[in-house]
């Protein structure tokens, strides 16, 4: 079973996380503070993190990124904060999921299988739109040869679009399946990593050869500009 550390400063909720992620196999360690957190983490990289945003040491949101210069792994963040803009800048900083306390212990598990299950691709999944390259494994997306720099939602929207190639995918059915959130709550979390995303692939709204097309009232499409 897999290994998954906890960040967690309030000892009552480090604990119960613990429990019951240990009741369902895994083997779990766990920390109080960010910088033990990060010094475990490194030491003997685990397969899955669970993050807390308010440490006593160290601001979650930093944290993560300190996480995903040195390690690959899927990441949870389980938080009290539940305000937009820290859930969008937690997913810009690689979070994988974003869970709000309280959670119940068979959505946690529910939650963290699931994000092992997508780490487990196989490494010869490759899908391919024109120049654009995505190597689902690896999780690396390439444009003509050159490397893309995502996030780890940016790259799973892409992934989700360039399975579908031609097909509109209405924004409320991309959010649901990126974030696994229940329909209606999109809000502007994809118009945002749209934008970013089209940034990375160098594409501008007025330019007739592009791969992300926005279907207004239906949703969004990724083509080939070539075909």
């Amino acid at each position: 079973m897999a290994d998954i550390l906890v960040i967690e400063d309030d000892q009552r909720i480090r604990e119960l996380v613990c429990r019951h992620l240990a009741s369902d196999g895994y083997g779990v360690t766990s920390e109080g503070t960010g910088l033990d957190g990060l010094r475990a983490l490194t030491a003997n990289p685990p397969d899955a993190l669970v993050l807390d945003l308010g440490l006593p040491d160290l601001d979650g949101l930093d944290l993560l990124k300190m996480v995903r210069s040195v390690v690959d792994l899927p990441v949870l963040v389980l938080t009290a904060r539940e305000d937009e803009a820290t859930i969008l800048a937690a997913f810009d900083g690689g979070a994988d999921d974003y869970v709000v306390k309280p959670i119940s212990g068979p959505q946690l598990s529910a939650r963290i299988s699931a994000l092992l299950r997508r780490g487990k691709a196989d490494n010869g999944d490759v899908l391919a739109v024109g120049g654009l390259e995505i190597r689902l494994g690896p999780r690396e997306a390439e444009l003509d040869g050159r490397l893309l720099e995502l996030t780890a939602k940016e790259f799973d929207v892409l992934a989700y679009l360039a399975a579908r190639p031609g097909q509109v995918v209405p924004k409320d059915d991309l959010h649901a399946a990126v974030w696994r959130a229940p329909a209606g709550t999109e809000g502007r979390t994809v118009d945002v990593h749209l934008s970013t995303i089209r940034k990375k692939l160098g594409e501008k709204p007025d330019d007739e050869r592009r791969y992300l097309h926005t279907v207004i009232g239906a949703g969004v499409r990724l083509v080939d500009p070539g075909a």
